[in-house]
């Protein structure tokens, strides 16, 4: 019997993803497939103390470090032992994080002195710990890099593939999936670098016979929409005969990727952000998590995960503390901001996981998805204040953001393999401006941020500080009044804009009114009902005190007045909510 090694007692958790690439880089320059040396690269000894006090001010409680595993690479530094990777089979320059090419490695590009480089991310880990925040790294099961060999693997360790058989595609235990006499072919449509500089003639990788690629990709000729810049591991299932599985004995992938997290923890990491985690079998999270946390109970693992009819047993056989919101709240507030979706729709993110939702993460932005004040999605960051109002205090679980994320930066421009899609890359050398500004050559005092980021800076302090602070919002219950407002609009309940809820724990209650609307204002009257007063501990009370915990400098223009006639269900409380506005009032 497997025992759920998922602690009840929750703390709402603030987690900052950080590009440690980007993060501390001072090179202003983002040359189109420029090399290190052109555009710079961040470092582990950027993040120091002020870096870290200041995101502890922010608000953040955990770091998500984000591309620290040494991974496929064009950057050349054999002299160190790490040599370029084949242009033909890295993305990018700098490459892919999750093309992992040796799991016991820290990226070189990040260290100081090379040789040092995982004794300089060690001390990032003490420096974290100290400065009173948690350290997060990614783990990246399903797939690694076509030109995966450790060189830091502890002694007793054997490398991934060294013992298989391959002349089969499929043995129990082989740690990769086998093409039998297929060589792997370079999608024809892939130009190495952009093609600037320009790409070797000829490609020198080789690879016989082909594995499969990371996205399941059975074939030698992976598409350049595919990863093909990875390979699958095998994780015991036999892709002949899909419900045929040797789970028993342990296949030696799972104990291969075991040592590995056992290997991270022993560094000091407290916890893991598991990619794709649902390509892999929920009997290998099944196993793993509880051996992991047998060791160092205190560990957390993330999911992320797309497929919310997985969401139940990833949680509760699969052990994980908590899995991303993408498909649900994600993707709903991203249609309310693009102004295809209804705000009313809410209801049913919150109806889709009501038996967990202190165990979803959410998030408006991350490495996978647009910035929001890219010109092609809002154009500023304020737009999306609502929608970062409801991901930060929707729930009792964790919220995240993306490093720039709060002084809107904006992904403009193209510098390498991901082009002009409004993300900031992970596969290329480059800086992200608008951080640049507030990070102000290691000073972190934000001095060169114009009057706006610092604005919206501190708009994202105050909000996250507060769920991390307020009882009601880190750790209270969840009541949603859109149900009993959204047929109100003679009150001036406008349901497509406006979204309204409370939290409540003890004498902590709160209301949260947002606005998506960019453009109107609204003279609004919000009902409580009788049930939610008596939840609330304020029973029969016939007049509330409201109070704004959001900055009076953001929130300028509000009209409160008591409730009264609580028994009378149309009464409530009065409000006048500006254009995309958010309010969290304390109600006394």
């Amino acid at each position: 019997m497997i025992t759920n090694y998922f602690s009840p007692t929750y703390h709402k958790l603030i987690i900052y993803q950080l590009l440690v690439r980007m993060f501390g880089n001072t090179n202003s320059k983002n040359k189109f497939f420029g090399t290190l040396n052109e555009n710079g690269c961040g470092k582990f000894n950027d993040i120091n103390d002020k870096a870290l006090l200041s995101l502890k001010e922010l608000g953040i409680s955990h770091i998500w470090f984000t591309g620290i595993l040494e991974h496929s690479t064009v950057t050349d530094n054999s002299k160190f032992g790490i040599p370029a990777d084949d242009p033909h089979i890295v993305k990018g320059r700098a490459g892919s994080p999750y093309a992992i090419r040796d799991y016991y490695d820290v990226d070189a590009d990040l260290a100081n002195d090379i040789n040092l480089r995982i004794e300089e991310f060690e001390a990032l880990i003490i420096r974290t710990h100290d400065c009173g925040l948690k350290a997060i790294i990614d783990f990246v099961p399903n797939h690694v890099a076509r030109s995966y060999c450790s060189d830091k693997k502890p002694d007793g360790i054997i490398d991934f593939g060294t013992n298989d058989d391959t002349s089969v595609l499929f043995h129990p235990d082989n740690n990769f999936l086998y093409l039998n006499n297929q060589t792997f072919q370079v999608p024809d449509d892939y130009v190495p670098l952009g093609g600037n500089p320009l790409p070797p003639k000829k490609n020198n990788f080789k690879e016989f016979p082909a594995r499969v690629t990371g996205n399941d990709i059975y074939n030698a000729n992976p598409s350049f929409n595919d990863w093909f810049e990875t390979i699958k591991l095998n994780f015991g299932i036999d892709p002949i005969s899909p419900h045929t599985c040797y789970f028993d004995p342990i296949p030696n992938t799972w104990q291969k990727l075991l040592d590995i997290l056992l290997y991270w923890c022993r560094k000091g990491v407290d916890g893991f952000r598991c990619d794709m985690a649902e390509m892999v079998p929920p009997e290998f999270w099944e196993w793993i998590i509880p051996c992991v946390k047998t060791q160092f109970p205190d560990v957390l693992f993330i999911a992320e995960i797309y497929k919310p009819e997985f969401y139940e047993r990833y949680l509760n056989t699969g052990n994980f503390d908590y899995l991303y919101d993408k498909v649900k709240l994600y993707d709903t507030l991203g249609g309310i901001l693009r102004g295809n979706t209804n705000a009313d729709n809410l209801t049913n993110c919150v109806q889709a996981v009501e038996k967990y939702p202190e165990r979803l993460l959410n998030f408006l932005e991350n490495h996978d998805e647009e910035r929001l004040a890219w010109s092609g999605f809002l154009g500023n960051g304020f737009d999306a204040i609502p929608a970062m109002v409801i991901c930060a205090t929707l729930s009792k679980g964790p919220v995240m953001i993306y490093n720039g994320q709060e002084v809107g930066e904006t992904a403009e421009g193209n510098i390498g393999f991901a082009g002009a899609r409004g993300r900031t890359s992970i596969f290329d050398y480059g800086n992200m401006p608008k951080l640049q500004q507030w990070i102000n050559n290691g000073k972190f005092d934000g001095v060169n941020l114009d009057h706006s980021s610092k604005k919206l800076r501190i708009i994202y302090s105050q909000l996250l500080n507060l769920c991390k602070e307020n009882e009601a919002l880190s750790s209270g219950s969840f009541y949603g009044l859109q149900y009993i407002n959204r047929f109100n609009q003679s009150e001036g309940y406008d349901e497509r804009y406006i979204y309204s809820f409370l939290r409540y724990i003890n004498k902590d209650r709160v209301l949260v009114v947002v606005n998506f609307n960019i453009i109107s204002s609204y003279k609004l009257s919000i009902k409580i009902p009788l049930d939610a007063l008596d939840l609330m501990g304020l029973g029969e009370s016939v007049s509330c005190n409201f109070k704004d915990l959001l900055s009076s400098n953001y929130n300028s223009s509000f009209i409160l007045k008591d409730i009264s006639n609580v028994k009378d269900r149309n009464a409530g409380v009065l409000m006048e909510i500006e254009p995309k506005s958010a309010y969290i009032l304390q109600i006394d």
